[in-house]
Order: C-alpha cells, then sequence, then structure tokens
C-alpha cells in the first residue's frame, strides 16, 4: 500500500546510534566554557600602599642590627687624632661581647662614660624643635648618633692584671714592655703633659688613652675617680672597626703590631713554667707505673 510508513519505535528499543542525545539543564556549563574570573587581569596593591609596611619592615631592622650588632658613633672632639678626626662616623662591633668577648689592647672601642668624665660636656643637639624629633628617631633605630648618650672613644692600652706606665717624655710601656706607637698624633710625647705610674689595673677593667695625647682627657685624668682611672669592662658598648662616614676618611682600625710584642701579655715568662710543673705533676704517676712494670719484667 503506497504512502505507508514504517511504525515508529521507542527511544528505549532503538540502537545507542539513533537514540537523540539528552539536552544539558541550563545549570551546567559546558565543559569547554572557561571560568570567567581567569580573564581578568589581578588588581595589584598600590606602591604607595606597600611603602608604610616596607619603612616598618626597615626601621624594625635597623633597630634589631643596632641593639645586638652595629651601632654607629659620631666622634665629638680631637683626643683621638689622627687615627679619628672630628666629625667622622664609626661603626661599632656589639655582637662580639654578647659572647662574653673582652677588650684587648690596641683596640679602639667606645664605652659609656664611667661617672664624672663628662660632666661638662653638653649634649650636641639643635636648636630646631622638629630636626630634634627627627634626630632622635633616627638615633633610636641606630641610622644617626645620638646626641644624649655620654659615651666616649679611647684606645685600650692596657687590660686587667697589667701594670701601665709612662715616665717623662716616654715611652709607654705595659708590663715593662715599652710600646712604639706610631698612630700618636705628631708632635706630642708618648705621655703627653701628664706622665703616670706605674699603676696596676684591676682585674674586670682597662686602661684608655686617646691618640692625641696632649689632647685627650683619659686614663691619666681621672686616677682620683673609683676605679684609679681604668673603665669597667661592663661599660665598654663595643669596638670601633670601621671609619664609615665620611668616605673620604674610609678605613679599617686594626691593632697595632706594637701590641703583638712578646712579653707584653701580664705573667707571660711564667706560664711556660708553671704549664711544665703542672704536666709534671699530672704525670708523675703514669712515669711510676711504667717503670714497676718494667722492673717486673727484668725480675722475672
Amino acid at each position: 500500500m503506497e504512502g505507508s510508513a514504517e511504525p515508529q519505535r521507542p527511544d528505549s528499543q532503538r540502537p545507542d546510534s539513533q537514540r537523540p542525545e539528552p539536552e544539558r539543564p541550563d545549570s551546567e556549563p559546558a565543559e569547554d566554557a572557561e571560568p570567567e574570573a581567569s580573564d581578568k587581569p589581578r588588581k595589584q596593591r598600590s606602591f604607595w600602599k606597600e611603602l608604610p609596611i616596607l619603612v616598618g619592615i626597615a626601621l624594625v631592622l635597623a633597630l634589631v642590627i643596632k641593639t645586638f650588632f652595629v651601632q654607629a658613633f659620631s666622634i665629638p672632639s680631637e683626643s683621638m687624632q689622627n687615627t679619628l678626626q672630628v666629625g667622622d662616623r664609626v661603626l661599632v662591633d656589639k655582637l662580639t661581647p654578647w659572647f662574653g668577648a673582652e677588650p684587648e689592647r690596641g683596640e679602639v672601642v667606645v664605652f659609656h662614660d664611667p661617672g664624672g668624665w663628662l660632666n661638662d660636656e653638653p649634649a650636641q643637639q639643635s636648636d630646631n624643635s622638629f630636626v630634634r624629633g627627627v634626630q632622635d628617631v633616627l638615633s633610636f633605630v641606630g641610622l644617626m648618633p645620638s646626641a644624649n648618650e655620654k659615651d666616649l672613644i679611647k684606645r685600650v692600652v692596657a687590660v686587667g692584671g697589667d701594670t701601665v706606665e709612662c715616665d717623662g717624655n716616654g715611652p709607654l710601656k705595659v708590663n715593662g714592655v715599652a710600646l712604639n706607637e706610631p698612630y700618636v698624633f705628631q708632635g706630642n710625647p708618648a705621655c703627653g703633659t701628664l706622665p703616670f705610674g706605674p699603676v696596676k689595673v684591676d682585674k674586670g677593667r682597662i686602661w684608655v688613652m686617646g691618640d692625641h695625647r696632649s689632647n685627650s682627657l683619659d686614663s691619666r685624668y681621672h686616677m682620683d675617680q673609683p676605679g684609679g682611672g681604668a673603665v669597667p669592662v661592663d661599660n665598654v658598648i663595643g669596638r670601633a672597626f670601621v671609619v664609615a662616614w665620611p668616605v673620604g676618611h674610609w678605613s679599617t682600625l686594626p691593632v697595632p703590631d706594637t701590641f703583638d710584642q712578646k712579653g707584653l701579655a701580664a705573667g707571660a715568662p711564667l706560664a711556660p713554667p708553671v704549664a711544665g710543673a703542672v704536666g709534671a705533676v699530672v704525670l708523675l704517676p703514669l712515669v711510676r707505673r711504667v717503670r714497676a712494670r718494667v722492673g717486673r719484667r727484668k725480675e722475672s
């Protein structure tokens, strides 16, 4: 019969290839669709918003460095010429004293006023209140020397247990050994204008002198005070190891070779005999045992 059509089968009875694909619900995104957020660039934080954070971190780091590691100090007088000039900025090592290291002969050190050394020295501060405020903040974090702290800088000549003296025009002697001092200001005698000694330096103290001997109120001028002019080691802030400013004055501050002389250390000549005697006492029982064993073998 013409025009007859084949009856349609239900979807469940059709082959898989002839089944219509199910429509996706509108709520489910297509697999190949990309999130819209990925097309938008991430907004960066403004530099001006980050600047206060960076400044804060820098100040904290500077404060930590000043407190535990290195601090800048300004040279206020001519007492250390020509090694240091007025206005020089030196960097001081504050780390090694934390590990128990004590000042050694020949080092240039910064120390707190033991009492009475700077009574007549006025604090060097600006008359401008704003400038003073900036100076106080910068000195607090170690970026600028403080004008309020009463600190001094001198060279260590003798340490606890040493005997130091300077007669007439010199030379300066430590434990009877004469020092060759090329760092002393040209034209100055080793004793300056005040010969002294012999002085025995107490343990836990140091004897300090300026390189400009005729223009330095150092240990020689405070022998009538507690400690006999010697500075307590606990007052020492640290060793100055480099001149950092101005750039034209940049230099290191090593220990002069004269302080490496043999016999300079107090009691050094007695050290080898004492050590030998102690070693002999310790080894005596062992020597006796060896001799006793050798004697027994001979008898057998």
